[in-house]
This record gives C-alpha cells, sequence and structure tokens, in this order.
C-alpha cells in the first residue's frame, strides 16, 4: 500500500518546537508499505522551530494573534499537488496539527481544548476524497504491536 504520511511522525524535525512526534509502534505496523513523507506547514514556508498555531473562526493564528492562515493554504495546496502527483492508498496525518489534524483539532484558545475540526491540510484532502486518518486511527487500523504500551 502506498501510503503518504505526516514528516513529523517519521521523525523529521519539523515541528513547531522544532522537534517531531516519531512513533515507533505506527512504524512498525506500517512496516512493508511505501511511505512518503509530507509536511504542509514546512511546504508553507514556515520555519521550524515556529511559534505554534490553532485555528479560530476559520483563521490559522499564532498564539501572539498573528494570522498566518495564507501560510498554511500554500503548503495545504502544495501538499495537495504532491498527494496527487503520488496518489496514495492513504494519507496518516498527525492528530490536532492546525495543518493535519483529521476530525479533532485545537479550538484557538491555546488552552488545549479539543473541538470537531480539521487542520486545513486534512480538509483539503478530505473535499478531494483522498483516504484520510490519524496516527492514532491508523494504529488502530493496522493493529498495534504486542508489545505496544496501550495493549493491556
Amino acid at each position: 500500500m502506498k501510503i503518504l504520511i505526516s514528516a513529523c511522525l517519521l521523525g523529521v524535525n519539523c515541528k513547531y518546537d522544532g522537534k517531531n512526534n516519531y512513533d515507533e509502534a505506527l512504524l512498525r505496523c506500517l512496516k512493508g508499505h511505501e511511505l512518503h513523507s509530507v509536511c504542509p506547514e514546512v511546504l508553507g514556508g514556515l520555519p521550524s522551530p515556529r511559534q505554534p498555531a490553532e485555528i479560530r473562526h476559520g483563521q490559522v493564528v499564532r498564539e501572539d494573534g498573528t494570522i498566518v492562515t495564507e501560510a498554511f493554504h500554500a503548503g495545504a495546496r502544495a501538499g495537495l499537488a504532491l498527494v496527487r502527483m503520488l496518489q496514495p492508498d492513504l494519507v496518516i496525518l498527525k492528530s490536532r496539527s492546525p495543518s493535519c489534524g483529521s476530525g479533532i483539532i485545537y479550538d484557538g484558545s491555546f488552552s488545549h481544548v479539543r473541538v470537531q475540526g480539521d487542520g486545513v491540510f486534512a480538509a483539503m484532502l478530505k473535499k478531494e476524497g483522498f483516504r484520510v486518518m490519524t496516527e492514532e486511527e491508523a494504529l488502530l487500523a493496522f493493529g498495534r504491536p504486542a508489545n505496544h504500551p496501550d495493549n493491556p
């Protein structure tokens, strides 16, 4: 299966804090699949590290109030071009991200309150009909390894 996956989940230091969200258990579950990485925020020209951002009233806003919606949309468009070119069977994106969140994102208050919604990139992909899931959903779909800490 051809899978496009958030670069931070593969260990690329592209998060807002300059770090990554490397997920060893997920990568074990995806072993044998063809993986391609994407970070729409970097594609949109945002540096790493950068100030955190959340979606508030349809705008992507940094914690200091600066609106960065256009950079997020530019990155999502560039990521969409990559998806159209690769035609993956599945796209696995980092949960709750203002770019990649699928189904649940933060509410824009920077207080870790979760609300229903999609990040900019995830919303674009869904609108185009691509299959999108979070890393959490992918772990359930592909099966956690027996030694995963979340297994009883």
